[in-house]
C-alpha cells in the first residue's frame, strides 16, 4: 500500500431521517480548515438542493472529501429515507467503513436498521455516533444497549459488535469519547475515523478496475459515473473498457476526471486505487458497471438496482387552466425532461402508453415520486398526475403479490384504539405494541400493504393530532390480501367555471372540507373540497349573493368562514381516487374529476354499472 492510500479513509455516514448526519459532515467541514475564517458557509452545505433545504432531509447521496492533518477522508452523505434506500445499498460497496449516527432519544429507528443491515453484509467497520447529547431528554447508556442487541440481531461479526461509541452534539458542534464529558470540538470523531476504520486496499500497481455506483449528468458532459478505484490507476484520456450489464463491453477513452475536495467537484489528471472519483465522457455509463484496463477485463459482481414498487401516469395538462401558468406545456417537453430524470436516477422506470401525451413512471414510493414532481413544477413544467398505484407482480405459483412495508408509530397512549382500528381497514397486520416508561406514548410495529399506506399519513396526523411520529420501508412481497378501504368521504366538485365567492362558500361549509378560499378559479370538474358523506356532490361555488333594491337587516354583518384545507403535493397526489387527477403547476396544485362534466360522469358510472 503506497502512502497517499495510508493516509487515505472512505466513510459512508448513515442514520434515520433527522438524526443528524447532514449537521454532523456541516461541522466536520468547518472544524477540518477547509474553509477560510472569512469565508461564508451555509448551514446543511451538503443539502445544496433546495427542496432538501426547505425539508429538512437528505434525497441526494453526496460525497464530500475533508483534510485531516497529512490525511484525507472521503464521506459519502447518504439518503435517510426509504425511498432513496436502493442509494444506500450501492454506497456501501465504495467505503471500508460505516459512521452510524443515532438520535440519543430517540435511538434505534427502523431505516437504522435497513441501512446498517446492508452496511454490516458489506463486511464494513463500523463506528457508532450517538448524537443530539444535548438534549435534555438523552438517554446514551439505554441506546448503545438499543444498538448493541441491534448489531446482535443482524447476525454482525464479533469484530463489528466491538465498536467504538463517541458521543456527539452537532448543533455545537462538540465530541466526545465519555458520554459525561461534552467535549470541546470534532477531533475525538477525526481521530475515531482515522484510527478504526481501515484504509482502502487494493493495488495501485495492477489493472484498472473502478466499479460505477452513483450517477450524475451535466448537459456539457453527459452522463457522470461515480465510484471507487478498487484496482490500479487511471488517467484523463486513457483508452478504458467498460464492461457493461448484459456482459457486452464498450471500448471508449475517459474524456475528464473530477475529484472531491470539500464541497468541490475539482478536475485532476490522475486518480490511484482507492480515490473515490467522477469519470466524465463515457456515453451510457450506468451503475454496476466496471471501468477496467482495455488488456485485462475483469469486471467486479453487478450491483443490484432495487426494483419500483410504486407508479403513476404522468400525462400533459390538459384541463380549461392549461398553459396558464408553465413554460413547458407539450408533451414533447414533458417527455424529454422525463428521458432526462433517468440520466441521473436509475430507481425510476419511464414507460410509453397508449396515450401519446402520457407516461408510466415506476418509482421507491410517494416521496420519490412527488419530490421529482415537485422538481419538475419548479423547473416551469405543467403536467397532470394519477393516483399512485402499486405494482404488482405473481410468483411462480402464478399467485398475485404485492408489496408489504415495515411501519413503526410512536403515538399519544389514548390514540392507538384509532390508529389500530385504521390499520386494520387497510389490511395491517400488527407485530409489536410497546409502551413507552412514562405510559404517556405507545409504539406500534405493522406489517402493512403498499397500498394501503398511499394517504395514510394525513389520517394519521389527525388521529394522533400531530403528535404521533410514523416510519415505514419496504419489507417483502407477500399475498395480495383484497380490497383495502383507504378514503371514506367522497368530494364536492365545481359545477361551473368561475371565481369562488364568499357567500357560496359560506352555503357550503355544512357540506363538507372545502379546500378553496374565495376569489380562487375554479372550473368545471374540479375538486373544491371533501363531502361529508360517501357519495360525490357537484356543487355550484361561484354562485353570487342575488341583489335586490331591499335592504337587509344582515348587510353590515362580517361574513366568518372556516379555514379551507389546503392540501400539500404529496397529500394532493395520495388524496385523489382513480377516476380523478392532480393537476400541477409552477403556481397551483389543483384537484380535478378526470372527466370535467356532470353527464359525462353519470354516464361512465352508468355503463360500469351496467
Amino acid at each position: 500500500m503506497d502512502a497517499p492510500q495510508k493516509s487515505l479513509r472512505n466513510v459512508a455516514i448513515v442514520a434515520h431521517v433527522d438524526h443528524g448526519k447532514t449537521s454532523l459532515v456541516d461541522q466536520l467541514l468547518r472544524q477540518s480548515g477547509l474553509f477560510r475564517s472569512n469565508e461564508r458557509v451555509e448551514e446543511r452545505a451538503l443539502d445544496y438542493n433546495d427542496i432538501e433545504r426547505e425539508r429538512g432531509i437528505t434525497i441526494l447521496a453526496k460525497t464530500t472529501s475533508i483534510p485531516y492533518g497529512s490525511n484525507r477522508i472521503n464521506i459519502v452523505d447518504t439518503p435517510g429515507h426509504a425511498d432513496f434506500s436502493g442509494e444506500v445499498e450501492r454506497i456501501v460497496k465504495m467505503v471500508d467503513g460505516v459512521l452510524l449516527v443515532v438520535d440519543a432519544f430517540e435511538g434505534v429507528m427502523p431505516q437504522t436498521r435497513f441501512v446498517l443491515a446492508k452496511a454490516l453484509e458489506a463486511g464494513l467497520t463500523p463506528l457508532v455516533v450517538i448524537n443530539k447529547m444535548d438534549r435534555e431528554n438523552a438517554r446514551p447508556a439505554e441506546v448503545v444497549d438499543e444498538v448493541l442487541d441491534l448489531f446482535i440481531d443482524l447476525g454482525a461479526t464479533e469484530a463489528q459488535c466491538d465498536f467504538p461509541v463517541i458521543y456527539t452534539s452537532a448543533l455545537r458542534g462538540t465530541a466526545s469519547t465519555d458520554p459525561a464529558d461534552p467535549g470541546r470540538d470534532m477531533r475525538p470523531l477525526f481521530e475515531a475515523i482515522l484510527s478504526h476504520i481501515p484504509a482502502p486496499a487494493g493495488d495501485p500497481e495492477g489493472p484498472l478496475q473502478l466499479q460505477v455506483t452513483m450517477l450524475d449528468y451535466n448537459e456539457f458532459l453527459g452522463r457522470i459515473g461515480i465510484g471507487r478505484i478498487a484496482r490500479g490507476r487511471i488517467r484523463a484520456g486513457q483508452p478504458i473498457a467498460v464492461v457493461k450489464r448484459d456482459g457486452g463491453v464498450q471500448r471508449t477513452r475517459a474524456a475528464k476526471l473530477f475529484a472531491f475536495s470539500g464541497l468541490k467537484r475539482v478536475e485532476v489528471d490522475s486518480a490511484n486505487a482507492g480515490d473515490i472519483i467522477a469519470v466524465a465522457g463515457v456515453e451510457g455509463i450506468t451503475v454496476g458497471e466496471t471501468v477496467c484496463d482495455p488488456d485485462q477485463i475483469d469486471p467486479l459482481p453487478l450491483l443490484s438496482i432495487d426494483e419500483p414498487t410504486l407508479q403513476m401516469t404522468f400525462m400533459v395538462n390538459d384541463s380549461p387552466f392549461a398553459g396558464r401558468d408553465g413554460q413547458f406545456v407539450t408533451s414533447r417537453k414533458l417527455h424529454e425532461r422525463l428521458l432526462a430524470e433517468l440520466e441521473s436516477d436509475v430507481s425510476l422506470r419511464v414507460e410509453d402508453t397508449d396515450d401519446a401525451d402520457a407516461w408510466l413512471v415506476s418509482s421507491r414510493g410517494e416521496l420519490h415520486l412527488s419530490i421529482l414532481i415537485e422538481t419538475m413544477r419548479r423547473e416551469g413544467y405543467e403536467l397532470q398526475v394519477s393516483k399512485p398505484r402499486v405494482i404488482v407482480r405473481r410468483n411462480d405459483e402464478g399467485d398475485l403479490e404485492e408489496p408489504v412495508e415495515h411501519l413503526v408509530m410512536d403515538v399519544p397512549s389514548d390514540t392507538m384504539g384509532a390508529v389500530i382500528e385504521a390499520l386494520g381497514l387497510r389490511k395491517g397486520e400488527m407485530l409489536k405494541l410497546e409502551p413507552s416508561a412514562s405510559g404517556e406514548t405507545t409504539r406500534l410495529e405493522f406489517l402493512v400493504p403498499s397500498r394501503g399506506l398511499i394517504g395514510f399519513r394525513g389520517d394519521f396526523l389527525t388521529m394522533t393530532r400531530g403528535y404521533g411520529t410514523m416510519h415505514h420501508r419496504f419489507h417483502h412481497y407477500g399475498p395480495w390480501r383484497g380490497d383495502v378501504v383507504t378514503r371514506r368521504q367522497g368530494v364536492l366538485i365545481a359545477s361551473e367555471t368561475g371565481t369562488a365567492t364568499a357567500y357560496a362558500i359560506q352555503n357550503l361549509e355544512d357540506r363538507g372540507v372545502l379546500f378553496v378560499t374565495p376569489g380562487t378559479e375554479v372550473y368545471e370538474g374540479m375538486i373544491v373540497g371533501e363531502h361529508n358523506r360517501e357519495n360525490d356532490l357537484t356543487v355550484n361555488i361561484v354562485k353570487a349573493k342575488h341583489v335586490t333594491n331591499v335592504r337587509s337587516s344582515t348587510k353590515e354583518e362580517t361574513v366568518r368562514l372556516k379555514a379551507p384545507r389546503i392540501l400539500t403535493l404529496e397529500e394532493a397526489i395520495t388524496y385523489i381516487e382513480d377516476d380523478e387527477l392532480c393537476e400541477v403547476t409552477p403556481h397551483h396544485i389543483r384537484l380535478r374529476k378526470r372527466e370535467l362534466t356532470k353527464s359525462g360522469r353519470e354516464k361512465l358510472a352508468k355503463r360500469d354499472r351496467g
